[in-house]
């Protein structure tokens, strides 16, 4: 049963609030607490650690803040699923081999690919001209049934044969990798935080104005030119990111 022989030590210089937020998250991380799990009420964590109802309050706000619970109106407080550990910022391979590798299972939802004609953005990042074809590909991508990430990747024409590819299939990187013009071996990646547009949101079923991470990629080939251009929309309360810095 979680909280058993667990205390909150009123005599030490440790803030109570942090000492209730310790608990829990120990009883996430030795699986007592397991995602969906309800929690005690406020009323009730106040009962079982002899604690105020302002103390109980700021735990559960920074652990809603931190992504460890959500709430739903009305009904209660909840174990929310562990977000996952995005490392593409330190290592390249596919999406598939990734979520693999975090032992999730990955989809990948086509939305669609067709030609266009690059915009100023496109163009710029490709170095290429603005009007020039490109190809478009549009995908959602799952973890788990989840939706995760919602991305648009723009492809120089020497991908053209992707448009006879399904691309349900076979992998992005997989496709590009069949071709020394194409196979990826450097990416360039910024990373900033935006509000979800209500398109995005209905994606990756969250609220419009949700907080959602914006990563661009630039992939270049072993010649040093840019080949694919994406712009990858991560949902905020799902993922992490880690980078990996040495000196």
């Amino acid at each position: 049963m979680p909280f058993q022989n667990e205390y909150v030590d009123k005599n030490t210089p440790i803030p109570m609030y942090y000492q209730l937020k310790e608990i829990i998250l120990k009883e996430i991380r030795e699986k007592q607490l397991k995602p969906g799990d309800m929690l005690p009420t406020e009323e009730e964590f106040c009962k079982i650690f002899d604690l105020s109802r302002t103390t109980v309050r700021q735990a559960m706000i920074e652990l809603v803040g931190d992504g460890h619970l959500y709430r739903i109106k009305g009904k209660g407080t909840y174990i929310a699923k562990p977000k996952i550990l995005q490392d593409f910022m330190r290592k390249l391979e596919s999406y598939s081999e990734q979520m693999k590798r975090l032992n999730m299972t990955p989809k990948t939802e086509v939305l669609d690919i067709k030609r266009i004609s690059a915009t100023e953005e496109v163009s710029e990042a490709l170095n290429i001209n603005e009007g020039d074809d490109v190809v478009l590909l549009k995908r959602l991508r799952y973890a788990n049934d989840d939706p995760i990430v919602v991305l648009d990747t723009y492809l120089t024409v020497a991908c053209a044969d992707i448009l006879n590819i399904d691309m349900k299939k076979t992998g992005l990187y997989e496709f590009m990798s069949r071709s020394r013009n194409t196979k990826v071996i450097k990416v360039i990646r910024q990373i900033e935080a935006v509000a979800a547009t209500k398109q995005e949101s209905e994606a990756l079923q969250i609220h419009a104005g949700y907080p959602i991470q914006l990563t661009t990629t630039i992939g270049f080939n072993e010649d040093e030119e840019p080949v694919e251009y994406s712009i990858a929309k991560y949902r905020g309360d799902k993922n992490k990111f880690i980078v990996e810095l040495y000196t």
